[in-house]
C-alpha cells in the first residue's frame, strides 16, 4: 500500500467573488521551502496538496487535474526532469513551474526542454512565485510561442536565452538577461526598485545600491542605441517601464 505525503490546505480566497479556487500540487522535499509556499498560497486562496517526493508527486499528477503543478527540481527517488517528462509523454498539459538551487543556463534549458513551462531559482520570494503561478494559469495550456517575449521589434527567447532587435542580436550578461526577461514579463507596467531587487537580485531589503541603475543603463545602450524609439524608460520617483510609447531617442 502507498502512502502519499499528501495534504489538502483550503484557504480563504482572496476575494469572495474568486468562483473557482486554484488547485496547485507542490511537489517538494525540503520542509521549510514546503512550508513557506503553502502558507503563502494558502494565505492568498489556493487550494495546495503537497507530495514530498517523486512517485507521490507523479501518483497524484496522473490521478487528478489540477491548474498547475509547482515541482522541485530535486527530488528523492524520482527527480523532478524524470517526472515531468513521465508526465508529458503520457500526454499531460498541465502548467508547470520548476524550482530550482541550480542557477545554470543549461539547467534551465534543460527543464524547459523536458516539458517545463516557467522556472524560479531558490531562493525567491512569494509574490514572484504568485505572480508566475498566475501567469501559467491565464496561459492555460501552454504553447512554445509562449516562451518568445515581445515588446515591439524586441524579442526574447527564453528557451535559447537570446535577445533581438529587429535583426540585431544583442550580447547580455546572464544579470541582463533576468533583468530583461523581468522587464518583458511586467511590460507596459511601472517597475519599481523594489520590485526589481525583490525579483532579479533576491535581496529582500533595499540596500542603498546604485547595482540596480549601472545595470539599467548598460541594459538602455544595448537595448535602445542606435534606435528610433525608446523602449526602457525611466518613470521619474517610481522606477522604470518597458513599452513601446512611440517617443524617438532625444539628439545628441
Amino acid at each position: 500500500m502507498m502512502h502519499h505525503h499528501c495534504v489538502c490546505l483550503s484557504g480563504k480566497p482572496a476575494a469572495p467573488c474568486a468562483e473557482t479556487r486554484m488547485h496547485v500540487l507542490l511537489v517538494e522535499d525540503d520542509a521549510n521551502t514546503a512550508d513557506f509556499v503553502v502558507k503563502g498560497l494558502r494565505q492568498a486562496g489556493y487550494t495546495l496538496d503537497l507530495a514530498a517526493n517523486g512517485k507521490d508527486g507523479l501518483f497524484l499528477a496522473l490521478e487528478q487535474p489540477f491548474d498547475a503543478i509547482v515541482l522541485d527540481r530535486m527530488l528523492p527517488g524520482l527527480d523532478g526532469l524524470t517526472l515531468l517528462r513521465t508526465l508529458r509523454s503520457a500526454g499531460n498539459t498541465t502548467p508547470v513551474l520548476l524550482l530550482s538551487a541550480l542557477g545554470e543556463v543549461d539547467d534551465r534549458v534543460e527543464g524547459l526542454r523536458a516539458g517545463g513551462d516557467d522556472y524560479l531559482v531558490k531562493p525567491f520570494v512569494l509574490a514572484e512565485l504568485q505572480a508566475r503561478l498566475e501567469a501559467l494559469l491565464r496561459r492555460g495550456d501552454v504553447k512554445v510561442a509562449d516562451m518568445v517575449l515581445r515588446v515591439a521589434d524586441l524579442e526574447l527567447d527564453r528557451l535559447m536565452r537570446q535577445a533581438r532587435r529587429g535583426g540585431r542580436q544583442i550580447e547580455l550578461q546572464p544579470r541582463e538577461y533576468q533583468l530583461l526577461e523581468y522587464l518583458m514579463l511586467h511590460a507596459g507596467q511601472v517597475v519599481t526598485r523594489m520590485m526589481l531587487l525583490e525579483g532579479v537580485w533576491d535581496y529582500h531589503f533595499d540596500p542603498q545600491t546604485n547595482v540596480i541603475d549601472v545595470h539599467i543603463s548598460r541594459l538602455r545602450a544595448k537595448i535602445d542605441k542606435g534606435e528610433e524609439r525608446l523602449l526602457l524608460h525611466t518613470v521619474r520617483g517610481a522606477g522604470y517601464s518597458l513599452r513601446d510609447t512611440g517617443e524617438s531617442l532625444d539628439p545628441p
